[in-house]
């Protein structure tokens, strides 16, 4: 896709075109042809990726038309009268039109990250220069020069272009030949897991200006762009050959990326992606990037999605979470009816410009897909690459040295984002033992990046095997450890996902240090609220498995919340976070007594009898506590919110609003509140047990 200044997008080796007015001045079109061969002419210190002989004879030809026009307009303008003759007109209309589609050809095959597909229609770019060129010479042959006053000079020149367009057509150049042909035979290669001639490979690259391992961001940004568009062009009939032909170079720039460039281009490599990551922190028109962030991941989303509840998650993340068997928001708790994922269109947007913008690879990103987070390559060779891809990226996390392994890990975490396939990929190379290894690296920039790989291995089933069988326990050390927070939050994020599974959950609750540690993060006033809603979820996530209830306790949870929403300088969405997990904690008796006596019934009161502007999630939450209270205390607990006047009216404003599915709490609430009433003027029989015996204020 071609974006163009106004913001508009253009499919490569399209020309949309203006026709001139009717009614223009034979000047003013002459004005217009001028500046365009002046935009076209800007064009001879560009690098061509394919047909550079055909493009610097058609530029030249160019620099003879920009003499022949202006030559024309100091005529015209010279003669004091009016000019008009409908034959000049129409000639120079054609021109015109033709000079729009030639400067839309030069704007693509001279196009950062459209060099490789450029090259790859060789041909058809061939086709079109020919059509073209001839096409502007037979309209400028119909131009009456016999109605202007030229010198025999001039005259002499407009023949001179339209005989060199007639004797010399465009024809496939050799050298794109070859590269083609090298290209295919490299595909092939790939399809039989072969590794290719690395010299062969550079040959090509330098051919078509690939030199940098930024360029392959560029291409493989693109690439992604164009898969995306073939799969929207329904109409099209080759659109499934044309996306197995980009997903078959998409995995040949990504070798490129990993294997070759990534060796070449040390410094580019280590300054892109330093400065990738001092990017991913930055604020983009005004967001902070932590918002493009999936909640569940930690990652920027690549397919961002809407729940029920109105939050956003990556829809790989979400999905896992749905297929453990959950059926609650992660970030309200509350329970969801209905499971259906929205696409979050101008999340998406945002994250697409905010990638583009700061060369950050996300090949996930796209605007539909008939698989989410199963983006198996689409091609064999594509697969081939994929493969010898982790074979080597593994390899030099084992053999490489401290650089080598660095850039190893950088290109781990990027190949691990993208799709369920690399990860498959880099699992079955035997990546995980050697990132778990590094973990406790000393470079932070390996420890970092090597966690994070983790993290993104830990969504893949055999991943999580083998990381919960080798790594429970650095993963663990690393939540204090670590030596950056971020480190320290893909740890916690590793072992949510963990969590999905009930065995690794329970081993996870065994080891005496995993609890507490995020806790401590929870607690800690060195973490932000990102961070501290990161640490809840894992926890969150273990009490999915009832053995850890008591852990949670015991690593005290229940004063650590209650502590940070009476310091009243949380976010909302922590907010609702603390409240949902003592509303998980009180659902056991032990869980409501600790609440209860540290003031919890009378904070959650306060919280739920507030302003109407806290978040609906904060109040649904805070009722959700208050009835785990009310079912495990009994009638105690139910007198002391009689006894409020306030109680009733917010349970009734909560009532009003089933967005957040609160209602049928709070009617169950407002009905024990109602019997506790009647019971007492004697008008019913209790259904409420006395239960334990708990001071409730």
């Amino acid at each position: 896709m071609i974006h163009t200044k106004t913001g508009s997008g253009r499919r490569i080796l399209t020309f949309p075109t203006v026709e001139p007015s009717e009614s223009i001045s034979i000047v003013t079109l002459l004005d217009s042809l001028i500046q365009l061969a002046g935009d076209i002419l800007t064009f001879k210190s560009k690098h061509f990726s394919t047909n550079k002989q055909s493009f610097r004879e058609t530029l030249r030809r160019i620099q003879n038309l920009l003499v022949v026009f202006e030559e024309i307009r100091i005529r015209i303008r010279n003669s004091r009268r009016y000019f008009h003759d409908s034959a000049a007109a129409s000639s120079l209309k054609e021109i015109h039109v033709g000079f729009q589609k030639l400067k839309f050809l030069l704007e693509d095959c001279t196009r950062d990250g459209a060099r490789l597909c450029m090259m790859m229609n060789s041909d058809q770019v061939s086709d079109h220069l020919r059509v073209l060129t001839r096409s502007i010479s037979t309209s400028l042959s119909a131009f009456p020069v016999a109605s202007v006053d030229l010198t025999t000079e001039v005259n002499e020149l407009i023949d001179l272009v339209v005989r060199q367009a007639r004797k010399y057509g465009v024809q496939p150049e050799t050298n794109d030949k070859r590269a083609v042909s090298s290209i295919n035979r490299i595909l092939a290669l790939f399809v039989n897991r072969v590794v290719p001639d690395p010299d062969e490979i550079n040959r090509i690259l330098d051919h078509v200006g690939i030199r940098k391992w930024g360029d392959c961001v560029k291409e493989i940004n693109f690439l992604g762009e164009e898969i995306d568009a073939e799969r929207l062009d329904e109409k099209k009939k080759k659109s499934s050959d044309q996306v197995e032909l980009l997903s078959s170079l998409m995995g040949f720039i990504c070798y490129c990326r990993c294997i070759i460039l990534g060796r070449i281009e040390r410094d580019d490599h280590h300054n892109h992606h330093e400065d990738g990551i001092k990017k991913d922190h930055d604020l983009i028109r005004g967001l902070k990037v932590e918002d493009l962030l999936c909640p569940i991941s930690l990652e920027i989303m690549t397919d961002p999605v809407v729940i029920e509840t109105g939050h956003t998650y990556d829809r790989s993340s979400i999905t896992k979470w749905f297929g453990s068997g959950n059926i609650t928001c992660p970030i309200t708790g509350k329970i969801l009816t209905s499971t259906e994922l929205v696409d979050n269109v101008s999340v998406r947007q945002v994250i697409r410009k905010h990638c583009k913008t700061n060369g950050i690879v996300l090949a996930g990103i796209s605007r539909r897909r008939k698989s989410h987070d199963d983006v198996v390559p689409e091609s064999l060779a594509a697969k081939g690459a994929g493969k010898l891809i982790a074979k080597f990226l593994t390899s030099e996390l084992i053999n490489g040295g401290e650089e080598m392994i660095y850039r190893a890990v950088r290109e781990i975490r990027v190949q691990t984002k993208t799709s369920s396939f690399n990860r498959s990929c880099l699992v079955k190379a035997g990546a995980v033992t050697p990132l778990l290894k590094l973990l406790s690296s000393v470079d932070i920039r390996i420890q970092e990046n090597a966690m994070a790989g983790i993290l993104n291995l830990s969504k893949h089933v055999t991943g999580k095997s083998k990381i919960a069988g080798e790594g429970l326990k650095i993963l663990v050390e690393i939540l204090n450890e670590g030596a950056k927070t971020e480190t320290r939050l893909y740890s916690a994020s590793a072992l949510f996902y963990l969590s999905s599974v009930e065995d690794y959950s329970r081993l996870i609750g065994e080891n005496p240090d995993a609890i507490p540690r995020l806790m401590n993060i929870v607690k800690g006033d060195d973490y932000g609220d990102s961070a501290k809603r990161s640490a809840l979820l894992a926890v969150m996530g273990l009490l999915m498995q009832s053995d850890n209830h008591w852990r949670v306790l015991a690593a005290g949870a229940v004063p650590i919340l209650l502590d940070l929403l009476r310091s009243g300088e949380i976010s909302g969405g922590l907010t609702a976070d603390c409240l949902a997990t003592l509303a998980k904690l009180a659902e056991y008796p032990d869980g409501t007594i600790g609440v209860i006596r540290r003031g919890g019934l009378k904070l959650a009161v306060k919280i739920l009898s507030s302003s109407e502007d806290s978040p609906v999630a904060v109040k649904q939450h805070c009722v959700g506590l208050i009835l785990n209270l009310c079912l495990n205390g009994g009638r105690d607990v139910v007198g002391v919110l009689v006894k409020n006047s306030l109680v009733m009216g917010s349970l009734y404003t909560v009532l009003s609003n089933g967005e957040y599915g609160g209602s049928k709490k709070a009617s169950a609430l407002i009905r024990m509140i109602h019997e506790f009433q009647e019971r007492k003027t004697g008008s019913v029989e209790p259904n409420l047990q006395r239960g334990r015996f708990v001071h409730a204020w």
